[in-house]
C-alpha cells in the first residue's frame, strides 16, 4: 500500500494563541495561516480570540483588528475595500473570497479559518506570488488590437456593448483559478478560468480586429482544453461572473470556425 506524506517542513504546526476577549462576551475564534521565509520554521496556525462586537462587519475588518491591535507582523494584501482591486483574495473556511466584501454574517458558528489562496507559492502569511498568473494574463494581449486608425472614437451599438457585460467586471483576484483542480495540476500550461474569461472579453469586443489571431493562440490542448467544466470557478467568483460560460463560448467559436 502506498503511503503519502507531506515533507516535514510543510506540515502546519499549532501556533500561538492570543486572546482579546472579555469575560462573558461572544467571540470569534480566528485561526490564521502564518509562514515567514526568514524564520526557517514550519508554517503554523495562530489563533486569535476576538470579541464579536469589536470585529466590524467584514472578514477584512477582523484581519485589520488583528494587525492593528494584536499582532502587527500579520501580512496580507488589501487596498480598495470595495471589491474592485482584487487584492484581498484569500481562502476562508474552505472557500476563496474577497475579504473586503465577505460579510461575517455569512458564516455559521464562531470559527474562521483563514488561509492564502490554494496551490500558490506563499510569499509570507496570506500573501501569495501572483507573478505567473499575471504573466498568463499578459499572454492573451489584454488590449484592443487593430490596424486601422479611426478619425474619431470607436463606437459600439448597444448590443455590441452588452456583449461585454459580465466580462469586463473581472478584477483578476484569482479566486476562480485557484479553486480550479485543472489549474492546480496544469497551471504551467493551462491558462485557467480568470485568464480565459479575460481572453474572451477581447474576442467579444467589436472594436478588436484580431479575433482570428486570438483564437489561434488559444487553440491548444492545454491552454484551453484542460477545462473539464467542474464549475468551481462559477461557485467561488466574488463578482458573480461565469468563467465557465466564457470558456465554452471560446470553444464554440473554434468549432464554428473549423
Amino acid at each position: 500500500m502506498v503511503e503519502l506524506a507531506l515533507p516535514k517542513n510543510s506540515v502546519v504546526q499549532k501556533g500561538k494563541i492570543i486572546s482579546a476577549s472579555k469575560e462573558n462576551t461572544p467571540i470569534y475564534r480566528v485561526e490564521v495561516y502564518r509562514w515567514s521565509p526568514d524564520s526557517g520554521e514550519n508554517p503554523c496556525m495562530d489563533t486569535f480570540n476576538i470579541p464579536r462586537d469589536e470585529c466590524g462587519s467584514m472578514v477584512l475588518d477582523v484581519l485589520l483588528k488583528i494587525k492593528n491591535e494584536l499582532d502587527g507582523s500579520l501580512t496580507f494584501r488589501r487596498s480598495c475595500r470595495e471589491g474592485v482591486c482584487g487584492s484581498c483574495a484569500m481562502n476562508v473556511n474552505g472557500k476563496n473570497i474577497l475579504a473586503c466584501t465577505k460579510s461575517l454574517a455569512d458564516y455559521e458558528g464562531d470559527t474562521l479559518k483563514i488561509y492564502p489562496l490554494p496551490h500558490m507559492s506563499v510569499v509570507k502569511d496570506l500573501v501569495v506570488d501572483m507573478t505567473h498568473f499575471y504573466e498568463q494574463y499578459a499572454s492573451i494581449k489584454p488590449w484592443i488590437e487593430n490596424s486601422t486608425a479611426p478619425k474619431r472614437e470607436r463606437l459600439q451599438s448597444e448590443p455590441e456593448r452588452a456583449a461585454l457585460n459580465e466580462l469586463y467586471d473581472c478584477v483578476l483576484c484569482a479566486c476562480c483559478s485557484t479553486s480550479c483542480p485543472s489549474y492546480w495540476w496544469n497551471s504551467e500550461r493551462y491558462l485557467g478560468p480568470a485568464v480565459l474569461l479575460q481572453a474572451y472579453r477581447w474576442i467579444a469586443d467589436s472594436r478588436d480586429e484580431n479575433t482570428d489571431e486570438r483564437l489561434n493562440a488559444l487553440d491548444d490542448a492545454f491552454k484551453l482544453y484542460r477545462c473539464h467544466t467542474i464549475m468551481n470557478c462559477v461557485d467561488t467568483c466574488p463578482k458573480g461572473l461565469n468563467p465557465a460560460k466564457a470558456i465554452a463560448d471560446i470553444k464554440k467559436l473554434l468549432v464554428q470556425r473549423a
